[in-house]
């Protein structure tokens, strides 16, 4: 392929911008160096080794100057591609290489000025929300520390130019760790457009529909994992189930800011290599190998709540109390700590990938993708029924929903909200096995509060 000199000093010059922006610094941009960073991966940051400039050369070769031989590379070689990026990229090419795999330069080069007209003359709805939620993106990353600092505008100027650009999604606060992640390997502009290629779909599935009103691809990414959780692992399945615990206690933000919010930054730079590339089943995969990996430890904290719980029945006479504590909040809050603290192993993505790479989970995902699709029409037949028949209960419930004391607020999830939310069931008329669907459904919108109050957690990205 014969490039005129304009398009190789173009090549030579975006080559030059991406190993100027080599982001070894920023993966020690954090206050401390991840404590979970294993050895090898310490080596490869600060001495490097031959082996490395090797794999370097090969990549500049499949990259081509610019990226001009990129797809004739992939059309010709796709399965040692494949295998390549499950490897990981070197960090002085992922960010040309992430824009190559996502579509993104594509969408770049055919809206030049776009992005400029986003930023400097539209106006947002979001402007205050997105101000607001800034300093939660990686607040422990120098790029972002500083208070107006550069990264700080430059990650606003992308979230508000997205927000303008797609209205009907607009901001919602998990799409900063998307971006701010983006940043960190390239220009504004090559973020926003990556975030579209994301979102709109310009390689795999779009995604908006994690940010759209009421998270509608959330809840359907967690009945798959829910269903894939069974089948893969049917006794930590089990005693999900039977503990009342559903993945939208812990998964949510997983699927949302694709591993970015609380995961050490190694593990996450190696997912999203292989996200960009396959697309969202790497997130179902990742899930389920964390739970293979840690299977035993959660069988086992479950039974020791049960136990526990069980005891005390015993001891205070109160089934109530019992089901409440045993059911709901004891295997919750552990389960949240369990999440927060993996083993070491578990993050090392030498680990933890081939693990997750033994899970085919493809053709399941397309099957329960039409599974769930059929089940919330029907659904929304039998809402739309019950609806009919009582209109008062509706509007009140409607009226509750958006009160000061609400499922949106933390006040709800008190010991009385939740059996007020049962009466109210109760008094819809509905039978005992839509009782039961309501009191999962209560804790789904629990997983929400927290999904919307992102920022809020003490946890801190990247450590």
């Amino acid at each position: 392929m014969t490039l005129s000199l304009g398009q190789r000093l173009l090549g030579l010059w975006t080559d030059l911008v991406s190993l100027s922006q080599n982001r070894v610094p920023l993966l020690m941009g954090f206050r401390r160096v991840n404590s979970y960073m294993n050895v090898s991966v310490k080596a490869d940051i600060f001495l490097g080794n031959h082996r490395d400039g090797r794999r370097i050369k090969k990549w500049r070769k499949m990259i081509g100057v610019g990226g001009s031989d990129w797809k004739h590379y992939v059309r010709r070689n796709p399965h040692v591609v494949k295998r390549r990026i499950r490897k990981g990229i070197p960090d002085c090419l992922r960010g040309l290489v992430w824009q190559l795999i996502s579509g993104s330069r594509d969408l770049l080069l055919m809206n030049p000025g776009v992005y400029e007209t986003l930023v400097i003359y539209e106006t947002s709805a979001s402007e205050l929300e997105i101000i607001r939620d800034i300093s939660r993106t990686f607040p422990s990353h120098i790029f972002f520390q500083q208070r107006h600092g550069p990264g700080q505008r430059s990650l606003y100027n992308v979230l508000k130019a997205y927000s303008v650009y797609d209205r009907d999604v607009g901001y919602v606060q998990g799409m900063g760790f998307l971006a701010g992640l983006l940043l960190l390997y390239m220009s504004e502009e090559d973020a926003f457009w990556l975030l579209v290629a994301l979102l709109k779909g310009a390689v795999h599935a779009p995604m908006e529909g994690l940010y759209q009103a009421g998270l509608p691809l959330v809840q359907q990414y967690l009945y798959q994992f829910e269903k894939l959780v069974l089948e893969q692992m049917p006794q930590l399945g089990q005693h999900f189930i039977e503990e009342m615990i559903n993945p939208s206690m812990y998964a949510s933000q997983w699927f949302i800011t694709v591993f970015s919010y609380s995961f050490p930054f190694h593990l996450t730079l190696r997912v999203w290599d292989v996200f960009l590339y396959e697309g969202i089943k790497v997130v179902f995969q990742v899930g389920l190998a964390l739970l293979r990996f840690c299977h035993d430890e959660l069988v086992n904290i479950l039974f020791a709540l049960f136990l526990a719980a069980f005891v005390l029945s015993l001891i205070f006479g109160d089934v109530l109390k019992f089901v409440t504590c045993c059911q709901v909040k004891l295997p919750f809050e552990k389960l949240l700590h369990a999440f927060r603290n993996f083993p070491e192993e578990a993050t090392d993505p030498d680990v933890l990938l081939p693990i997750a790479f033994t899970f085919k989970v493809s053709g399941r995902l397309e099957e329960l993708e039409k599974e769930y699709q059929k089940k919330l029409e029907g659904s929304n037949a039998s809402a739309t029924r019950r609806r009919g028949r009582f209109p008062g209960m509706a509007t009140a419930a409607k009226a509750f929903w958006n009160s000061p004391v609400g499922p949106r607020t933390t006040h709800f999830w008190g010991p009385v909200a939740n059996w007020g939310f049962v009466l109210a069931v109760c008094v819809d008329g509905t039978t005992a096995e839509l009782l039961a669907s309501g009191l999962s459904r209560l804790q789904r919108k629990r997983s929400v509060i927290s999904v919307l109050t992102l920022g809020e957690s003490s946890g801190v990205p990247g450590e």
